[in-house]
């Protein structure tokens, strides 16, 4: 996956969102679902499209939480 281009402006579609993010595309939904990521075209277009950068975010966010360990009490 190309990451040297302009996140900004990059559309990825499900498949190159999770290839990018290391997940499944199943997961890329669940993002969506949670509200970690949002939807860079229109509800009512067939296949969902992704801003590269969003992706980005959603996935070192996701990394984040799953590396916060929390002390016994």
């Amino acid at each position: 996956m190309d990451l040297d281009g302009d996140l900004q402006a990059t559309l990825w579609t499900t498949a190159q969102a999770a290839a990018a993010a290391g997940v499944s595309p199943s997961a890329i939904r669940i993002w969506v679902h949670r509200g970690h990521l949002k939807r860079a075209n229109s509800e009512k277009c067939r296949t969902a499209k992704y801003r590269a950068i969003d992706v980005v975010k959603a996935e070192r966010a996701t990394r984040d939480r799953a590396r916060r360990t929390f002390a016994a009490a």
